[in-house]
């Protein structure tokens, strides 16, 4: 099992949605967060404003995947979210030990779904 963070351009979030599902990816937790790589502070427009600071607005995707779905679902995002431009994002692979659905009680990998 691996969990995969991807931090992404909000305005390609619908984008990396559909790439995924379309891989049979649907299961992910979305999060709004602020932060800054190499473009320290560039100027960036987002949804038509421009933003202009040492911290940008990012999206950060968090999906726990079985084994053998980790390649598509990184194929998945890279293909919604690269725009060729700086600033596209990364995506961080980590192993992940446990997984335990509350609900049921399952664990591993019937857990994720």
């Amino acid at each position: 099992m691996k969990y995969i963070i991807a931090v992404i351009q909000p305005h390609k979030l619908d984008a990396v949605m559909k790439t995924l599902e379309d891989a049979q990816v649907p299961l992910m937790t979305v999060s709004n967060v602020l932060g800054r790589g190499r473009q320290k502070g560039v100027t960036e427009v987002y949804r038509g404003a421009k933003e202009v600071g040492s911290l940008l607005k990012k999206v950060k995707l968090e999906i726990a995947v079985n084994e053998e779905f980790v390649e598509q679902t990184i194929k998945a995002i890279i293909d919604g979210a690269r725009t060729g431009d700086v600033g596209d994002g990364k995506i961080f692979i980590l192993d992940l030990h446990e997984v335990l659905r509350i609900r049921t009680g399952e664990t591993g990998g019937m857990a994720i779904g």
